[in-house]
């Protein structure tokens, strides 16, 4: 754990904890609903808001004791790099707004954690390597001025594996933990995102998806997690892996969360043309598509491909289809192309690599001088980089090898990238394309993950030597959009996320879908090791 978080939180949370067990201060009338705090949606929490029975400032105690718990304590999971000395001043100013004028937005006073990819004015942002220690960015991300405005509080700044690949470790602060088993990967790059909203470290959480990396936090924690469609989110001010398929996306316990946060992240933005292709389409309020009937007719796919790795995952795939089939729902089975299954990981690199190399320099431009300008520069600093300097941080020579390999992986200009760019990319979204229209499907379905979380420390990321079979690189080939869903859990008690996947800016229909599944079968739990606190039931 960092100093700056122990430095935040010790005089905090001494005084915190016991003011929390309190569970009525304003000694206003209770309704007859207690909710726990890990259980509650943006809308229970808005409705004891209303009811007077929980302030903003209370809800950010609460959080920082269960920090205080199990991040700077017991397992100590590692999920988090920095947290916001304010967030209980910004917290008690909104409460006094929401007294005064009222609420923003559903996300008025809930706060937010941001992978540390994310630009914030106001705390480092150091994309988890020791090489970006201590930069603060000149301006906030467009996805954090949107969060700001809509009245959310950010939180803190979550781990992640280093500039968003490699191992499950960043040389900042080194691995996070998996909540539901310490020795099992949370996944990355968006791990610290992950572990941190699995064990309820905050209400809302911000990942990054480069070839999976919301997703596989998301399904390895236990959590839901939005891949939105290219262009729906502004990418200007998060620090590109590849801009051709780089994507924020929401991550939380809920559904409807995730809908919530969605509808005040999208908008046009001039920094980022991408988002000129989500004009006329994007809305400004998902959580209007929740049904929970949504299953009832739809036709939903099933990617075989993915299926047969794991006898329990196997199983829990099945049971999910089941309850889908019991809601009204056809299934139908689909299968990809054989060559887009062997092609798709040479597609993704040809492209990933190259665009790393060129596309960073870009943000390294913005930071202070002191602070590398380009990747070449970044491989000489690593190359000194012997020993760990100082507590937390440590040496990350499985990302840092990674930087060789782009930096020699050839330019822009080069034949084969621009053969996949022009020609391989948009063949890949129109199969995808043709196969979910021709079929009449509303989705297609997949394990995220075709088998449970591995070992702490291994490398199945999409860029890695022996990467993981998966289909989630294929929706950022595509861009097209991908939501995770909890559906269940191993013998073991490892978590198991199902996709739904769809054509270009159907998160409506994808939220609608998830969201009905998430009501009929109930499968996310709390990790066992990080259990509720006392305190935390909220009238």
């Amino acid at each position: 754990m960092t100093k700056a978080i122990t430095a935040t939180l010790t005089q905090t949370c001494i005084c915190v904890i016991s003011a929390i067990l309190v569970l009525n201060p304003t000694n206003t009338r209770l309704s007859g609903q207690i909710f726990d705090l890990s259980n509650a949606t943006i809308s229970d929490i808005n409705e004891a808001f209303d009811e007077g029975t929980l302030t903003s400032e209370r809800l950010v105690e609460l959080y920082l004791a269960r920090i205080e718990a199990y991040e700077n304590k017991g397992p100590r999971l590692n999920a988090l790099i920095t947290l916001n000395k304010n967030a209980l001043e910004i917290a008690r100013a909104l409460d006094a707004e929401r007294r005064t004028e009222g609420p923003r937005s559903l996300l008025h006073g809930i706060p937010v954690v941001l992978k540390d990819n994310v630009d914030t004015q106001d705390m480092a942002t150091t994309a988890g390597s020791i090489l970006l220690k201590g930069s603060i960015p000149p301006n906030d991300a467009f996805i954090v001025t949107k969060l700001r405005g809509a009245g959310a509080i950010i939180l803190g700044k979550t781990n992640m594996s280093e500039f968003a690949s490699g191992v499950t470790i960043s040389s900042i602060d080194g691995p996070m933990l998996n909540p539901h088993d310490l020795n099992r990967t949370p996944s990355g790059s968006s791990g610290g995102t992950g572990v941190a909203i699995a064990a309820s470290f905050s209400q809302l959480g911000i990942g990054t998806d480069t070839g999976g990396s919301v997703r596989g936090p998301s399904s390895s924690n236990g959590i839901a997690g939005l891949k939105p469609t290219h262009g729906l989110i502004s990418r200007d001010g998060i620090v590109p892996l590849a801009l051709s398929f780089d994507m924020a996306g929401p991550m939380a316990r809920h559904i409807f969360d995730v809908a919530a946060m969605l509808s005040v992240m999208t908008g046009v933005d001039p920094n980022d043309p991408a988002t000129e292709k989500s004009s006329g389409v994007l809305d400004i309020d998902y959580t209007k598509y929740l049904d929970p009937s949504a299953l009832d007719g739809a036709r939903i796919g099933v990617a075989r491909d993915f299926l047969g790795y794991d006898t329990e995952v196997d199983w829990i795939i099945e049971a999910s289809l089941e309850a889908m089939r019991n809601a009204g729902a056809t299934i139908i089975d689909v299968r990809y192309p054989n060559w887009l299954l062997e092609a798709k990981a040479e597609f993704y690199t040809t492209i990933r690599w190259r665009e790393f190399k060129y596309q960073i320099e870009n943000y390294l431009a913005t930071l202070d001088s002191k602070y590398p300008k380009t990747l070449e520069e970044m491989v000489q600093r690593s190359q000194k980089i012997l020993a760990s300097p100082e507590e937390g941080e440590r040496t990350n020579p499985t990302r840092w090898s990674l930087f060789q390999q782009e930096l020699s992986s050839g330019s822009l200009q080069d034949y084969d990238y621009l053969a996949m760019a022009n020609h391989g990319m948009p063949l890949v979204r129109e199969v995808l394309r043709g196969l979910i229209v021709q079929k009449e499907l509303d989705a297609i379905v997949y394990p995220t993950s075709p088998r449970p979380p591995g070992p702490l420390g291994e490398n199945r990321g999409s860029s890695s030597p022996d990467p993981a079979i998966s289909a989630t690189n294929l929706a950022n080939l595509s861009g097209f959009p991908d939501l995770i869903v909890p559906a269940g859990f191993t013998s073991n008690g490892l978590p198991v996320g199902i996709s739904f996947f769809g054509l270009p800016f159907s998160e409506p229909n994808l939220l609608g879908l998830g969201y009905s599944f998430e009501q009929i079968t109930k499968a996310r739990r709390n990790p066992i090791h990080t259990p509720p606190l006392q305190g935390e039931k909220i009238p």
